[in-house]
């Protein structure tokens, strides 16, 4: 027998339409049918699921800092940038001003990404070469094709993280041995930075920018950053100390702190953006049905055993079983995260739908534009996402470097 339908779902009262839904979770349960089957059928979507607690907080300051308020005209600088990912630091420094000469990524699906959204780039990675930074010789013959040394621009980098990230060990016991940061001595990813320094020193830019996570400079004592800044003060530039940035004091909806070394030759000297208040909670970019017909909206069909769970979650608070957190709309959201390299990202649950993010929202939480599309399985697009720096921190960054460079 079928559940009894609700076709003016906008019309019931939240108490009706909880009734409803738990019958619909039984019968999933009690019957073995798929969730999804069992909510069509009943005329539902999973938009139409609530919270045992829903829509008592709402956002209702300003909107999020858009990348275009941040849009300067070209400047003439030029920029290169390894370990690009998606992009979301390219977009912003574009925003800023700067312009393009080429972007190493060794990821072939990052790559489709950002030809398809940048197809006038010189994007140099799969298939037509690696995009392995670590491949010294073959970096710099491709980049003496563009540009000389000394290098009248800046290159920019965020190596792979996951060696330094705390995150990326809260997938593991504490007791187990993936548990502890390797960091520099990770065999494929923890000297990234070194191959970057390498090619800094070789090309002699007038600018670098590093981005990575805090726990770079905690691995180890922060003894080899500290040999590589020295390293790199030797080789003629002045090396800040290591900016500590939180996305959300740049008008980003979520919290996301990163490091951010800076150096540069010659006169000037960049400061790091100044914050801006207040922050912007997340309920700022996630409504529902927010993201209706945007590419890279779709959401996980979740069972009927976690929406079960999911539903009794209050607003900031985690589910134990899953380890997925319920947004706050008021304040700014928990961090995006990438996950592993061979799984997507955990992401967070919708403020006022018991379901995780889909990857257009965890992009707007990120502040990319909804027009930018990513490529790749659902896994990959997320593993984009959460591993890009925020366009909009980017976009201040590129204006903060490029004003205390003309000083």
């Amino acid at each position: 027998m079928s559940s009894p339908q609700l076709p003016l779902l906008e019309a019931a009262t939240p108490t009706r339409m909880l009734t409803e839904q738990r019958k619909l979770i039984s019968k999933s349960i009690q019957t073995g049918e798929r969730f999804d089957s069992v909510l069509r059928a009943a005329g539902w979507t999973y938009e139409d699921l609530r919270y045992e607690r829903s829509q008592t907080k709402e956002w209702t300051g300003p909107p999020p800092l858009q990348l275009d308020q941040l849009r300067q005209d070209a400047t003439g600088m030029r920029y290169v940038s390894f370990f690009t990912g998606c992009g979301g630091m390219d977009i912003g420094l574009e925003a800023a001003g700067w312009e393009h000469v080429a972007a190493f990524e060794i990821n072939r699906v990052f790559c489709d990404t950002l030809r398809h959204n940048r197809p006038e780039w010189t994007v140099l990675g799969p298939p037509m070469h690696t995009g392995d930074v670590s491949r010294f010789d073959e970096v710099s013959e491709l980049l003496g094709k563009s540009i000389e040394s000394p290098f009248d621009g800046m290159f920019v980098g965020g190596p792979p993280c996951q060696p330094f990230s705390i995150a990326a060990n809260q997938r593991f016991a504490k007791s187990g041995d993936n548990f502890k940061r390797v960091g520099f001595a990770h065999p494929e990813n923890g000297n990234l930075l070194y191959a970057f320094i390498r090619l800094v020193v070789a090309f002699q830019p007038k600018a670098f920018l590093v981005e990575n996570v805090p726990g770079l400079r905690d691995v180890d004592d922060g003894v080899q950053l500290a040999q590589a800044i020295r390293h790199l003060r030797k080789s003629g530039f002045s090396v800040q100390e290591p900016w500590m940035l939180n996305a959300a004091d740049y008008g980003v909806p979520q919290h996301r702190t990163r490091l951010f070394l800076v150096g540069h030759r010659g006169r000037g000297r960049p400061r790091a953006p100044m914050p801006r208040a207040p922050h912007v909670g997340a309920g700022s970019v996630l409504r529902i049905n927010g993201v209706d017909g945007l590419q890279n909206a779709e959401t996980r069909k979740h069972m009927a055993t976690s929406v079960l769970r999911y539903m009794k979650v209050r607003y900031g608070k985690r589910e134990q079983l899953g380890r997925v957190d319920r947004l706050d709309p008021t304040i700014p959201s928990k961090t995006v995260i990438a996950g592993g390299t061979r799984g997507g990202g955990r992401s967070h649950l919708h403020p006022e739908v018991p379901r995780t993010l889909s990857v257009r929202e965890c992009a707007r939480l990120q502040s990319f534009p909804d027009d930018f599309v990513f490529r790749g399985s659902s896994a990959r697009q997320f593993t984009q996402v959460g591993n890009a720096v925020p366009p909009v921190l980017a976009a201040q960054l590129g204006t903060a470097i490029m004003d205390g460079l003309s000083v």
